[in-house]
Parts: C-alpha cells; sequence; structure tokens
C-alpha cells in the first residue's frame, strides 16, 4: 500500500473579496479527482481578533465526486452594520482514503456600499455545493 492514489485538487476557484454586511457571499470551486472519491469539502475561517472558527464539512454528492463545480454560500445575515474588519477562508477537499487537495485561501472585506462580484462567465457551474456552516460575530469580544 506504498503506492499514493490519486489527490484531490483544485483546479479554480473565485470569491468576491468584498461584501456588504447581510450578503450571502458565494464562494467558487472547480475540482477533479482522477479516483473519483472526493468526499468532503473543509472550509476554516480565520477572523482576526476572533480567532480560527471550527471547520465546516460539506459533504460531496456521489454524483460530483469526480468532477465537482459550483459555489458553496457563507450567510452574513443578520450582521448587517456590525463591525467585522476582513477574514480568511481557507478551503481544502478530502478524499474517501484522507488525502487533502492543497488548500485555496480567500481574504473577504465588509463594506456597506460593496456589490459582489460575480464569477467570470462559463467557468463554474451555478450550482449549489452547499452552506459553509460557520456562524460569524462582530469584531468586538463578548
Amino acid at each position: 500500500m506504498n503506492k499514493k492514489k490519486g489527490v484531490p485538487i483544485i483546479t479554480r476557484s473565485f470569491a468576491s473579496p468584498q461584501v456588504s454586511p447581510g450578503d450571502t457571499w458565494r464562494v467558487y470551486l472547480s475540482a477533479s479527482d482522477p479516483d473519483g472519491d472526493m468526499k468532503a469539502v473543509y472550509c476554516v475561517i480565520d477572523q482576526p481578533g476572533m480567532g480560527t472558527h471550527p471547520a465546516s464539512i460539506t459533504r460531496i454528492r456521489e454524483d460530483q465526486q469526480r468532477e465537482l463545480s459550483g459555489y458553496l454560500y457563507l450567510t452574513t445575515a443578520g450582521m448587517a452594520g456590525s463591525n467585522f474588519g476582513n477574514l480568511v477562508l481557507k478551503i481544502q477537499i478530502r478524499d474517501q482514503a484522507g488525502n487533502f487537495s492543497e488548500p485555496v485561501s480567500f481574504s473577504l472585506s465588509f463594506n456597506p456600499r460593496a456589490h459582489q462580484e460575480e464569477a467570470p462567465p462559463g467557468l463554474f457551474q451555478d450550482r449549489e455545493l452547499g452552506p459553509i456552516m460557520i456562524t460569524l460575530t462582530s469584531g468586538s469580544p463578548g
């Protein structure tokens, strides 16, 4: 069992660098796995001053375990008017054998006047992969 099986590869990714507080942030991914056994997307958010949130794990549907394309989404509802500052989202894909893809990272800043940038046309399916189940907290510790 010394042979290394195929590892998932995130081939393309995109996310708007700014959103307005309260918007739903879309993070687009394309990924592939030669073994066709991608199992889950792992998302971790590091929020300066608040630390790293526990990982959100989104299962990959069976029909997308070889080739994946679509978007994850993070809800920032209920946070309008809060001062978040910036955060960093790190995403990796894990396969059945426990192999992880190389991570991709996105920085996000909140701006009440921001309009979320759309993904470049034709690069990703407009398919919902699932939510990023992380609840953001405002920048002032309780």
